[in-house]
């Protein structure tokens, strides 16, 4: 992929070699005669100073200087003008081992100042131990360019190098050595400079008082300040600008804080412009695209600036090379007018908000090598065909691109014929789209392609077997399709030995949700360079052959979870070191085995190991960053070793046989985001050390033996999302510090415990707080009226994803929870989001029902019953319009059921009974739906659905009915009876219409019902609809 970093390199070499070239090197063949003696005594002194373990300057012997290594001088004179030791193998290099070689250290001796016509001094990717800068190389007046870069000095610059009134050419880049510069006032006089490059230098006390500065330097061609600390607005810019030579400015990673410095668009002659990861916000100016020479712009990752595809790019960009605007806030459509830019190579609008379609005019541009439009909102199918340019050399599309990268979009439609006429393709991404159709054949034409990813899409049928003659494939992923056949030694056949050998090696192998199974497939025996494979969900079953085992020591990702894989893990797991090994939800038996090497992820959930926790599993994964090892049958207790795993974020041990106590030690585990550990037998108090786990967002301790007070020290678990302490013996008051405390709270569980006293009232001030769960403590006072101002509960919820916490390379913990309603537990994962429920059933708690509990509209299930409430139901209990559970039995209430009841179309589930309600029931409307037995138990309760008439009621007498009129009757009865049932239990039954449906639908609806009704309930009650039970 082109970068940024190319481009600057590239203007870096033409300075660099016009200069050497055309001003301080001579010809090898016009030495002249001798050199001054002075100077060549200058040089050995200098050279006694320096630390030359390879000998390189073995050539500085001699009276003749000027032909020793590195150093060049005048034709006329003799006089030393330019010495060159850079070291050609830095670090940085692709050539590490070799820097050794070449690499000068020691001491910068004062003799080197003596060199009165030196103009050209480069020492670049050297080790000079962090000394200062010599003070003395500001004495050089003669100098023209100078090269200290990463050269491993550190400690202030000294300002005299402000005195090289003839500098034009000046790198003091450190490589983050500890250079600093409390002031940039001395470069002011730097009147000829061209170039400077002062990268990953301190400038942080400078503020933005550099712009006026360089502004100063009427030559300058080059600013390369990245990585320096610096901050401050840089929106106004300099009154007046100075900037007239400026072709290269580079301030990445920055943070200025600053809106976009739209002064940018007033210097004509900039072409390349650096401005990513800098903390800008604001618009970026649509006159950048007017600049005539800018070949370059950068502004990846400012995810706070903004800006209008279509308005940015109807025009302009004539001369454009490069476009990084990965995460810069852009939104809205691409224009068919990018068509135009007819040198663009790179275009990257990775992570923004792009959205519709991808113009077929990108197939004009001929030069395109990067074309990345991944994680954006693109929508609709790929272009049938692409545009050509006459300009282009070859006929076939998009000649140069080397990556289409245009993964996580929302694409759709079927994979066109053109993508397999890229003969240049390196990387095709397509992952996780809506893509449908077949993979078409001649993707197998693509011969220098290394990675292709078509993971998480709809694609069907089976795999081509062309792919099989990609021999360059190192990255292979079309997990999560709906392809059909299995993936089999048939695909390699044709370029396959006996052995069925396949004719790639590849890296990455991603088949999950492939059908491969039931038997391991042999050709993957082959795979010698494979690192990383997922064969997740893909109907293996039975035995792990021996085979595979040998080939998993090179594995950096180990995942076959979601199959039916059994037999007894080998101990020890050989994986690769910091590997991920994901074996869940399989049926391994055995003990809990323990890798060769620290792994990062381990994974062995829901199957059926055994045994205890091994004691030291500290030592064989010290670096473990999730744990998980739920649904198992493993037993004894947690090892305190765990607790000196201190990169753990996720600890999982539900759903086990475990004993004993928490272990203090976890409270070490300072990075711990989760921990779970509910459904076990675990009994004693919570530890306190528990309160020091402050990134904690998920704690699940449910269904336990726990007993005592909540621990004080959970006060400061800040980030805590989940608490969920239900089903144990926990005891004492609920603090009132739980609602200040907890200001990101999504769920609080304490039913099923002990706990006494009131409801707090400070519980309102959690404001994302949407499961309030109390039941079956012995609570006791009043409801506080503040919970109506809980503001999650006020507003129907519309994230309909799952809660991921602890995100790890491709792992996560997925939040979920049991839900207890109307009498049924119901455990919620994906749709938890969207559940909104308060359930204080089984407790002690008198006075009537808060009328501002009304206030919470987006509420979906309330249950305050097997309590001691009086007064009457709320006659505005119709505002709780998305309530689609009321649970008020077996209290005291009062009074009539409010008509208004009738009008809440959402409710699934209603239960009144064991009251003391009178008057007559409210059936109409979306009342019909419900039987007796909702309203049971309520002796002053009359009209339908019971059988107790009001006194208002009244029969109609008739005459006598024809035996076959009455027959046939009772046929149409019973038919009209069970289509109404089917129809009432069809719209009650539908989560997506009990979640989703417009209310003037339902009203709509059951205004027909209740007309149709009344004309046959004196024959027959209609039966309730079943429970809301929507997951």
């Amino acid at each position: 992929m082109i970068s940024t970093g190319s481009f600057l390199c590239y203007a870096f070499g033409v300075t660099v070699i016009c200069v050497v070239a055309n001003v301080f090197f001579t010809d090898a063949d016009s030495h002249p005669t001798g050199s001054l003696k002075s100077d060549c005594e200058a040089l050995i002194d200098f050279r006694t100073g320096l630390e030359d373990p390879k000998n390189l300057l073995s050539s500085w012997q001699g009276s003749n200087c000027c032909q020793w290594h590195g150093v060049s001088c005048d034709n006329h004179t003799g006089a030393v003008k330019a010495i060159n030791l850079q070291n050609p193998y830095p670090l940085s290099s692709a050539s590490p081992a070799r820097s050794g070689l070449w690499n000068l250290s020691g001491e910068i001796r004062s003799s080197l100042g003596k060199l009165r016509s030196l103009q050209y001094l480069d020492l670049s990717s050297n080790t000079c131990n962090s000394i200062p800068i010599p003070a003395f190389l500001g004495s050089l007046k003669n100098l023209r360019y100078l090269n200290l870069s990463k050269a491993g000095f550190s400690g202030p610059i000294p300002s005299n190098l402000g005195n090289l009134s003839s500098l034009q050419y000046l790198d003091l880049s450190s490589g983050f050595s500890g250079l600093t510069a409390p002031s940039l006032d001395w470069i002011a006089s730097l009147h000829s400079l061209k170039y400077i490059s002062m990268n990953q230098i301190d400038l942080s006390m400078i503020g933005s008082s550099w712009v006026d500065v360089f502004n100063r330097l009427p030559v300058l061609s080059e600013l390369h300040l990245s990585s320096c600390g610096l901050s401050g607005s840089i929106s106004s810019g300099p009154g007046i600008i100075n900037f007239t030579s400026l072709a290269v400015s580079d301030l990445s990673f920055n943070s200025f804080n600053s809106k976009f410095p739209s002064w940018f668009t007033n210097i004509s002659t900039l072409s390349n412009i650096d401005l990513s990861c800098c903390d800008l916000h604001g618009h970026i100016p649509l006159g950048l695209g007017e600049l005539p020479k800018l070949k370059v712009l950068n502004l990846a990752l400012n995810n706070n600036l903004s800006a209008s595809c279509h308005k940015m790019f109807d025009k302009g960009w004539k001369t454009i090379e490069f476009l990084g605007l990965s995460g810069c806030g852009l939104d809205g459509k691409l224009p068919a007018y990018i068509g135009n830019m007819r040198l663009l190579s790179n275009f990257d609008l990775s992570m923004n908000n792009v959205t519709g379609g991808i113009p077929s005019s990108m197939g004009k541009l001929c030069y395109l090598k990067n074309f990345d439009l991944s994680s954006n909102s693109l929508t609709g199918s790929l272009p049938a065909f692409l545009q050509k340019s006459q300009i282009c050399a070859s006929s076939r599309p998009l000649p140069s691109l080397l990556y289409l990268r245009l993964s996580n979009n929302q694409l759709t439609g079927n994979l066109p014929d053109w993508l397999g006429e890229l003969d240049n393709l390196v990387e095709l991404g397509l992952n996780y789209n809506m893509l449908q159709g077949m993979i078409p054949s001649s993707f197998g034409r693509l011969s220098k392609l290394t990675e292709l990813g078509l993971a998480g899409n709809e694609l069907n049928g089976s795999l081509p077997e062309s792919l099989g003659q990609l021999s360059e494939l190192i990255i292979f992923a079309v997990s999560s399709n709906k392809l059909t056949d299995s993936v089999s030694a048939a695909h390699f056949s044709k370029l396959s030995s006996s052995d069925w050998l396949t004719p790639f090696q590849v890296r990455y192998l991603a088949l999950g949700s492939c059908w491969l199974g039931p038997s391991f497939p042999p050709w993957l025996r082959s795979q010698k360079n494979i690192s990383f494979l997922d064969l997740s969900n893909t109907s293996l079953s039975g035995f792990v052959p021996k085979w595979f085992w040998d080939i998993s020591s090179n594995l950096s990702l180990l995942n076959v979870s979601h199959n039916q894989l059994q037999g007894q893990l080998p101990n020890p797991l050989k994986v690769a070191p910091a590997a991920d090994v994901d074996l869940s939800f399989n049926i391994f038996q055995g003990p809990v085995p323990l890798p060769v090497a620290g792994i990062k992820l381990l994974d062995i959930s829901f199957n059926q190991l055994s045994g205890p926790i091994p004691p030291n599993l500290d030592l064989f994964m010290p670096d473990l960053i999730f744990l998980s090892l739920s649904g198992n049958k493993i037993e004894g207790r947690i090892p305190d070793s765990i607790g000196q795993m201190f990169s753990l974020q996720v600890i999982a041990l539900s759903s086990n046989k475990l004993t004993g106590v928490i272990p203090s030690s976890f409270g070490n585990c300072t990075f711990l985001k989760v921990l779970d550990l509910e459904n076990n037998l675990l009994s004693g108090h919570i530890p306190h050390s528990l309160g020091k786990l402050r990134h904690l967002q998920s704690l699940h301790l449910s269904s336990n033996q726990f007993s005592g007070e909540l621990p004080s020290s959970f006060q400061n678990l800040s980030s805590l999302e989940t608490l969920d302490l239900s089903n144990n013996s926990f005891s004492g008051n609920i603090p009132p510090w739980v609602g200040r405390s907890f200001s990101k709270q999504r769920i609080i569980s304490l039913g099923m415990n002990a706990f006494h006293g009131k409801v707090p009232c400070e519980l309102s001030n959690l404001s994302s707080l949407q499961i309030l769960n109390l039941a079956n403590n012995n609570l006791s006072g009043r409801i506080p009226a503040c919970l109506g101002d809980l503001k999650a509960k006020a507003k129907r919820q519309t994230i309909d994803h799952y809660l991921f916490y602890a995100k790890y390379r491709g792992a996560c913990f997925v939040e979920s929870l049991v839900i207890n309603i109307n009498s049924l537990l119901q455990k919620y994962t994906k749709t938890l989001p969207l559940v909104t429920s308060i359930d204080l059933s089984g407790n002690s708690l008198v006075g009537e029902i808060p009328e501002e509990l009304m206030k919470l509209s987006g509420l979906l299930v309330l249950n305050l019953s097997r309590n001691q409430i009086s007064g009457q139901i709320p006659k505005s209990i119709s505002a709780l319009s998305d309530l689609s559970s009321l649970d008020l039995s077996n209290n005291n209430l009062s009074g009539v059921i409010p008509t208004s009841i009738s009008s809440m179309s959402f409710l699934g589930s209603l239960n009144l009974s064991d009251n003391i309600l009178s008057g007559k029931i409210p059936f109409s409307g979306h009342m019909v739906t419900f039987g007796a037995s909702s309203f049971a138990g309520n002796p002053g309760l009359c009209g339908d659905p019971l059988t107790a008439k009001c006194p208002d009621d009244y029969s109609c007498k008739a005459g006598p009915i024809k035996e076959e009129e009455a027959g046939m009757d009772d046929v149409h009865d019973r038919w009209f009876y069970l289509s109404i049932a089917s129809g009432f239990a069809a719209g009650v039954l539908g989560p997506c219409l009990i979640l989703t449906v417009r209310k003037s639908w339902a009203d709509a609806y059951f205004g027909i019902v209740d007309k149709i009704a009344h004309r046959v309930l004196n024959n027959q009650h209609l039966g309730r609809a079943a429970r809301w039970n929507q997951r």
